[in-house]
């Protein structure tokens, strides 16, 4: 009969404990996600013709920009962002130009539920990429002097990442992209391959 009433207690005292723990703060239904991200964009070849004799290539740098989400379910939700790239176009007969990249991105996503803070992700979806070169790509092509300005282009996306919840509102995101730029220039253009990574900070409401 003592052993009945300690394995009774014992439970009992389970049932507390694990009612006084806080649940697992993850991905909620009907919610909005704010969040703020900054990392590394690696480029690819401009055109797809030799300026010159050298090939221009979008050079490797910063990506900064701001993301709205919406969740359906604690599965499915729907992301826009907005990024911005200040980057250089190498490889130029005469010395590297500045070009400004913006993307304007709405993405679907797939959270995985693990029970835990952590929460994988996929994501996929489609956009627009805007161009601003600092002044025309200029050199030689089969001889015959050239002048390629900047140009708007769709651009398409997927990609992998993890959101961790600190607490029920603020999370932490990490991301790794492919990005497919249809084309940056208006002439010679060249669909690039582009990756990016990235680190966020969000909000939960």
């Amino acid at each position: 009969m003592k052993v009945s009433w300690k394995v009774i207690g014992l439970a009992g005292a389970g049932a507390l404990l694990a009612s006084a723990v806080p649940a697992y703060a993850q991905v909620q239904a009907s919610t909005h996600t704010v969040d703020a991200y900054a990392g590394a964009l690696f480029g690819d070849d401009v055109t797809d013709t030799q300026l010159s004799g050298r090939t221009p290539e979008l050079d490797d740098d910063v990506t900064f920009g701001l993301r709205y989400g919406y969740n359906f379910t604690e599965q499915w939700g729907l992301d826009a962002s907005l990024g911005f790239s200040p980057s250089k176009v190498t490889g130029l007969p005469g010395g590297d130009v500045d070009i400004d990249l913006t993307t304007l991105d709405l993405d679907a996503v797939y959270h995985f539920d693990t029970g835990t803070r952590l929460v994988p992700y996929v994501l996929a979806g489609v956009g627009y990429a805007f161009a601003d070169l600092d002044r025309p790509l200029q050199g030689t092509v089969n001889g015959q002097p050239v002048s390629i300005r900047d140009d708007d282009g769709f651009t398409f996306n997927a990609g992998v990442g993890a959101k961790l919840f600190a607490t029920d509102h603020l999370l932490f995101r990490l991301e790794g992209r492919y990005r497919y730029l249809d084309k940056v220039v208006d002439t010679f253009d060249h669909s690039l391959n582009t990756f990016e990574t990235t680190l966020g900070v969000g909000y939960q409401f």
